[in-house]
């Protein structure tokens, strides 16, 4: 894509959020927006709302914040909705995560009441530990399909929605490897007529939304639209995907202290890295099928950032364990502990020992409205498929095939500042800076 071909249309409207889950992630996003509209709180967090980018050179003085520079949707504009296996609204939902304050949440009560979940498409095949009665049921996998078509399209026209974005903040499903159903498009769709077992309910909901040529984003690190079926159509369609697995937590440390040792060549021995947290997404992963999912995905983080193959006398012998408790007494609030064994000059030996004692959904809130506004960004720039360039808000970033993927948060950091550079004209950053001194 040049820069003459991207013509980005203007965010006029209203933004339709649809959200699968309405739980604590969910709801304290919505919350969030609700409460920074009113003037109650601040989006400490989100990139879209509060960082700046550099134009030019250093001596130029030209750091605009993002929103500034580039055409967002507004947060007034933004209309939610979304799906979910229980049938408390907004507000009772946000209240049984009990990760806001009570006062908080009584500001944006009305408005929170007023958002009710759509029956969800839902099997405890592939979340085994929780259900619940807000549940569709169909002849097969494709007639739910059509199903949560219906619900885009009517949630559209009932809001009055110029365009639609929808983020995975539902449970971790059991881990699922790619198989022949997967393949293509035409496989997938017999599969979803029969049944298959190897198509999970975020497959399905981002099937509908590529149908419907909304842009996706999975915020969990399901197998969803990381299979070949679905990339074709989204490119097909022209639709951008993202994904996958929210960024939050241990993983988020990890990729901020790695980069580091690579960076100053320090051994690394090995880095054990445990968690207990009590809300849903804990109790969901206490199911080994769940855990081995969300496994896959916070072990790949490190081999990627300190490429050991490149660097076998610091890395190549590196133990890296992960494991995740279910706590209930600590609720949303989650602590990861990571104790990790370095080695530095002539081999001797350190320890560094990180407590993150954090708040999950507060963590992720401000991705998932910083992928809101830059999905739809991508969408009305013309842009399709997988887009790399949201690397730095996932744990597991989806690429192009045989390309693997950037873990370092600020090598993802400067790529997506690159690409707003780029869809607006302007000269990309290298910091190379020799001009300074000529």
């Amino acid at each position: 894509m040049t820069k003459e071909s991207l013509n980005i249309s203007k965010p006029k409207g209203k933004l339709g959020v649809l959200l699968p889950g309405l739980g604590a992630v969910s709801t304290t996003f919505i919350a969030g927006v609700l409460s920074i509209r009113k003037g109650l709180a601040k989006p400490i967090g989100s990139l879209t709302q509060m960082n700046t980018i550099r134009l030019g050179k250093r001596t130029d003085n030209r750091t605009p914040l993002i929103k500034e520079f580039i055409e967002l949707a507004e947060l007034d504009d933004l209309v939610f909705g979304g799906w979910d296996i229980f049938e408390e609204n907004c507000y009772e939902s946000a209240l049984n995560a009990g990760v806001l304050e009570k006062d908080l949440l009584y500001s944006v009560k009305d408005e929170l009441e007023q958002i009710r979940p759509m029956k969800a498409v839902f099997d405890q095949n592939y979340v085994k530990l929780i259900n619940g009665p807000n549940i569709k049921t169909g002849k097969n996998k494709f007639d739910l399909a059509e199903q949560l078509r219906t619900d885009i399209r009517d949630f559209k026209e009932k809001n009055n929605c110029d365009r639609i974005v929808i983020v995975w903040c539902g449970s971790t499903e059991t881990f699922i490897k790619a198989s022949e159903v997967h393949s293509t498009i035409e496989n997938f769709e017999k599969g979803l007529k029969e049944n298959d077992p190897n198509i999970a309910p975020s497959m399905i909901y981002a099937y509908a939304a590529l149908m419907e040529k909304v842009p996706y984003a999975n915020g969990a690190p399901n197998l969803a639209l990381d299979i070949p079926a679905l990339m074709d159509l989204a490119n097909k369609n022209k639709v951008p995907t993202a994904g996958k697995d929210f960024k939050t937590g241990q993983t988020l440390m990890k990729t901020i202290l790695a980069p580091g040792f690579k960076a100053r060549m320090l051994g690394v021995h090995g880095w054990y890295s445990t968690n207990i947290l009590g809300n849903r997404d804990g109790e969901v992963l206490n199911d080994p099928g769940s855990f081995k999912t969300k496994e896959e995905s916070k072990l790949s983080v490190l081999e990627q950032i300190l490429q050991p193959e490149l660097y076998p006398e610091l890395y190549k012998d590196l133990y890296h364990k992960v494991t995740i408790n279910y706590y209930p007494p600590r609720g949303d609030n989650k602590e990861g502990w990571d104790n990790i064994d370095i080695f530095g000059w002539l081999g001797y030996k350190m320890q560094i020992k990180v407590d993150f004692l954090c708040r999950d959904s507060i963590l992720a809130a401000p991705i998932v409205l910083d992928l809101v506004l830059f999905m739809d960004l991508a969408s009305r720039a013309g842009m399709k498929g997988i887009q790399e360039w949201l690397s730095f808000y996932f744990k597991s970033p989806m690429t192009a095939p045989n390309l693997y993927p950037e873990h370092d948060l600020f090598i993802q950091l400067m790529k997506l500042k690159n690409t707003l550079r780029f869809m607006k004209g302007e000269d990309l950053i290298t910091h190379l800076g020799l001009d300074y001194y000529d």
